[in-house]
């Protein structure tokens, strides 16, 4: 169990006192927005729906919404405290603009950076600093074992993110067989943790959870009820945390056949699951959506 973050001035008076709160934690890559890849238009061209571009990368249209998520998603953020949760850093978190007004709470870099009103909050930052640095091992040992036991041969790029955690950008077919098991078990009694999400391996401090960020913004809201959707490894936490939660039918938690109790699993896939994880949040939030 975390330690409780002070809330800091700007926070204060979020909570209404009396009213009932939903908040919506939810990832946005392959959850709420789409690659053209990972949209998976399986229908004739003249059958697919239209598309709203909410992210541009080097000057090219890069993830997308159905419009009609877009729409679901603008009132889901006016009448919910929705959450944007994800393992993106906060410069590739500032590339998304989502339909509907800003949200005033995000968490970024898995959960190492709430946003308020875009600015990172300094209490937590602290919080999550001593953390890690109480409980795993340094990312400079880490980084330099990713370095020493990786091969040019599969290896495309290595990124640290946020100087939290790190990733290997990999050429899966090329990947040996059993690398990433073993890694796992090198990192685990240092503290971290290993996945492998499509041509990415993250290696990231057993501290920094999305859940963590979760209850803490659920805290200083006054949150009565928590909902989350996410597909990957990364998000497996954030969803037992949550009081409700969804899993499209694509993404690494289905590959991998991962369930929980609390957890719906939708047989949609693609830009078709991100509209329906929509559909269900406001079906959930039912008439405490007016009380944020």
């Amino acid at each position: 169990m975390s330690e409780t973050v002070s809330t800091p001035a700007h926070a204060a008076g979020d909570a209404a006192a009396d009213a009932p709160v939903t908040l919506v934690a939810s990832d946005l890559d392959r959850t709420l927005i789409y690659s053209a890849a990972s949209l998976q238009l399986t229908m004739p061209d003249e059958q697919a729906p239209r598309l709203l571009c909410v992210e541009v990368y080097g000057r090219a249209p890069l993830c997308y919404m159905t419009e009609t998520a877009a729409a679901l998603l603008d009132e889901l953020a006016r009448t919910t405290v929705f959450v944007p949760t994800t393992t993106r850093t906060r410069e590739q978190y500032g590339r998304i603009h989502l339909p509907g007004p800003a949200p005033r709470y995000a968490i970024c870099a898995n959960g190492g950076h709430i946003l308020v009103d875009g600015v990172s909050d300094p209490d937590w930052q602290d919080h999550v600093a001593r953390r890690i640095g109480d409980e795993c091992a340094s990312l400079a040992e880490i980084r330099a074992h990713l370095q020493a036991g990786s091969d040019p041969s599969w290896l495309l790029k290595e990124r640290v993110a946020e100087d939290l955690f790190a990733y290997l950008v990999v050429d899966r077919g090329s990947l040996p067989e059993g690398w990433v098991k073993e890694l796992t078990a090198w990192a685990d009694p240092r503290g971290w943790t290993v996945s492998l999400q499509g041509r990415k391996i993250y290696a990231v401090p057993k501290p920094l959870t999305k859940s963590a960020a979760m209850h803490e913004v659920a805290r200083r809201c006054g949150a009565t009820l928590t909902l989350a959707a996410g597909d990957s490894l990364l998000d497996a936490d954030l969803l037992l945390a949550a009081d409700r939660a969804w899993r499209p039918g694509h993404g690494e938690l289905a590959d991998c056949g991962w369930g929980a109790p609390n957890t719906e699993v939708l047989r949609e896939t693609g830009g078709a699951a991100g509209e329906e994880i929509l559909r269900r949040f406001l079906r959930a939030a039912g008439p405490q959506r007016a009380g944020r």
